[in-house]
């Protein structure tokens, strides 16, 4: 039986783990937190940390393959275990790239995708040189991820937001919609695109609300969106499974914003709405499988399950309210505590109209909350 182990313990992980369940595979986890989400589905749980050298080369000589559930993992180590015999997937150089937004910011250049303008950055002081530049956005190289290490920057009044590291100053987008495409890619360099999806984020915590799809938009855009990730995956020439996200702007424009090289935030409704889910798809391209059917099956729409109110050990409120709506399924991340911002599950919901199900999401939303105070 085919060894597979899992960098990071998290949702991702343990919706990974859930799918793999369907195959036969013998599962491995290395995290740091015993208590992760992940740590009980798995058949072999290593405590350790996935930034570290020793412990990802360690953990990655006790497996045929390697994969991903976040891009901060020791690239170095991966080489290393690459160099040996391992399969990695994504492979490394390509995580190494992705991971830095300076590099991935030069791929796209370099490949002659749609992306937008940008000036690479070393200190807060060097913003001052780049005035004229303004309005724009400020992406620290590595380790951003939700929303963390990016800040808008309207003018030289907010100079001081800005990051003190190497980073990328990207020209500001004038956002219409904000879209994603799930490409999967094996290594016989066969593909199968999802359908366009369409995210629309909380403002406040950065984070995204909730995601339809299909995408509300022309054809014509979907058809473009599809040619443009693929673009970029078989740029990248490597198997995997990659979230390749994107702005379209008032003029019907579309700019790549980045690429993530696994299973996504943007893919979470294929569990139900679509044929092979996300991670029913890469579960097929590890195990070198036929590549499953990206099929719409119902149009669909996620909600994010975010934490609000104290901190503490998660309370899910009115979850028996929710789970009696007909087409909702509910997904809760076995998270322990719960803080304000901390993703804690999702609720997707099937039916035939997009509209109604917008309508129908705004109610289920006010009905489930999740808090780490008590039930009330």
């Amino acid at each position: 039986m085919l060894k597979v182990g899992i960098l990071g313990g998290g949702q991702l992980g343990r919706m990974l783990l859930q799918a793999a369940a369907n195959y036969p595979v013998e599962t491995y986890v290395l995290e740091s937190d015993p208590d992760c989400p992940a740590a009980h589905l798995c058949h072999h749980f290593t405590k350790g940390d996935i930034r570290n050298f020793d412990d990802v080369y360690a953990f990655g000589k006790t497996v045929d393959k390697l994969t991903i559930e976040i891009e901060q993992v020791n690239i170095d180590a991966l080489e290393k275990l690459a160099a040996e015999g391992v399969t990695i997937v994504p492979e490394p150089r390509v995580l190494r790239m992705i991971k830095n937004k300076i590099l991935q910011k030069k791929f796209y250049q370099d490949h002659q995708i749609p992306s937008p303008d940008f000036i690479v950055t070393h200190s807060v002081s060097e913003l001052k040189t780049h005035l004229s530049f303004l309005p724009a956005v400020h992406k620290i190289g590595e380790g951003g991820y939700d929303g963390k290490g990016v800040q808008v920057i309207a003018d030289a009044t907010q100079i001081d937001k800005g990051f003190d590291a190497p980073s990328v100053l990207e020209k500001m987008v004038d956002i219409k919609k904000e879209l994603a495409v799930m490409v999967a890619i094996n290594s016989k360099n066969e593909t199968a695109v999802y359908p366009l999806v369409e995210m629309c984020f909380d403002p406040a915590l950065n984070l995204l609300d909730y995601q339809l799809c299909p995408a509300q938009v022309t054809d014509t855009i979907a058809q473009r969106a599809t040619e443009i990730a693929l673009q970029v995956v078989k740029g990248m020439g490597a198997a995997g499974l990659f979230a390749v996200e994107m702005f379209l702007d008032h003029e019907d424009r579309l700019f790549v914003n980045e690429t993530a090289p696994r299973v996504h935030n943007s893919g979470h409704h294929s569990i139900e709405a679509i044929h092979s889910s996300q991670f029913d798809m890469l579960w097929r391209i590890l195990l070198e499988l036929p590549l499953g059917s990206t099929q719409l099956i119902s149009p669909s729409i996620m909600i994010n399950l975010v934490g609000t109110g104290a901190t503490g050990p998660a309370t899910y409120m009115g979850i028996d309210h929710v789970t009696a709506h007909p087409g909702l399924y509910m997904h809760c991340y076995g998270k322990k505590s719960s803080k304000p911002g901390r993703k804690m599950g999702h609720m997707t919901l099937l039916g035939g109209d997009i509209v109604q199900l917008q309508q129908q999401a705004h109610e289920l939303k006010k009905m489930l909350s999740v808090s780490g105070g008590s039930e009330r």
